[in-house]
């Protein structure tokens, strides 16, 4: 535990590890695209614990970028200073401003800048900006309301960027020096235009397999197995929901844990959307998994490896007092 909790790396001073695997784990058929992300610790010593997450630092997509630097009209040439630091603006912009969340007071604080006509009336409710900023990213509020900003006033509006938390989905009883992640990626279109989530597109389009990633241990020691490897546990995470029950059933395979596991999975498509299924199914097969109960939301048929209830719940273990 002091080895676990004593790490140099922080969220300040991140690992730089590599990506080793970045595989797609739905089908071609899924609305979801969501991978399966091993990243490579290297001799680092950096430790965790099932039910820990991952921190992740991403950078944003160049094309972004130059999106909204040509929107303000601007070059990305441009010097401004980031925490003491002269940058050009594409690199600030990239490397250290939050680009793809919007929020209420970057709405009201472009509006009365740049005095916009179709976003000066939304000022002041505080309802209808949210609704604004949640249906409209920051790029695509530009491009309705295009106006010119200096780079100073543009770097002003935006917030710090900061890294992305993803439930570690292996235990290092088994992975040893890796960590697993399991991310669904954001996709999205706006008015014909693709959009994507920051972080979840990075480790999925932009980070090359054995390319760099900054990352960091987020511990949560409210979050784990019962202490007595012969205490009952109940798993329920739908859709990547389910990534910490994964490390999870690792560690009680590596234990000979003697108690009952019982896993409650839910997603769209039985065929499409079985997250790691063969690994669940041989936990079955092994008598590791006692009972795995599902539900496909889009089938007209569920399905289950054990007679018993379907699953509509979300993101939660507990452990079972019989």
């Amino acid at each position: 535990m002091n080895d676990i909790h004593t790490s140099p790396y922080t969220k300040e001073a991140p690992l730089t590890a590599t990506l080793s695997v970045n595989q797609k784990i739905t089908g071609r058929n899924s609305e979801k695209d969501v991978r399966h992300i091993e990243i490579d610790l290297g001799d680092s010593g950096l430790r965790y614990q099932p039910g820990d997450a991952l921190g992740v630092w991403y950078q944003n997509d160049p094309q972004l970028v130059k999106e909204l630097v040509e929107l303000l009209w601007l070059k990305g040439d441009e010097p401004v200073t980031v925490e003491g630091k002269t940058l050009p603006l594409s690199e600030a912009l990239q490397w250290h401003f939050e680009l793809t969340v919007n929020t209420a007071t970057i709405v009201e604080n472009y509006a009365t800048l740049t005095r916009s006509e179709s976003l000066l009336p939304l000022v002041g409710d505080k309802a209808q900006l949210q609704q604004y900023a949640a249906a409209t990213p920051i790029v695509d509020m530009v491009r309705f309301s295009p106006a010119q900003l200096d780079a100073e006033a543009l770097i002003g509006l935006l917030r710090p960027l900061t890294p992305r938390l993803y439930s570690i989905a292996s235990s290092q009883a088994e992975v040893e020096s890796e960590v697993h992640v399991t991310v669904g990626v954001v996709r999205y279109e706006i008015e014909g235009r693709a959009r994507a989530g920051g972080a979840s597109s990075f480790l999925a389009d932009r980070v090359e397999e054995d390319g760099e990633v900054r990352v960091f241990i987020e511990h949560n020691d409210n979050f784990r197995l019962p202490a007595n490897p012969e205490t009952p546990v109940i798993m329920i995470g739908p859709g990547t929901g389910i990534a910490p029950f994964r490390a999870f059933m690792q560690q009680r395979a590596a234990d000979g844990a003697q108690g009952k596991n019982w896993l409650f999975f839910g997603n769209p498509h039985f065929t499409e959307d079985f997250l790691y299924q063969v690994e669940w199914q041989s936990y079955v097969k092994e008598g590791l998994l006692t009972r795995i109960d599902l539900a496909w939301s889009r089938d007209q048929q569920q399905k289950n490896l054990c007679a018993g209830q379907t699953a509509r719940a979300g993101g939660r273990a507990v452990a079972l007092d019989q």
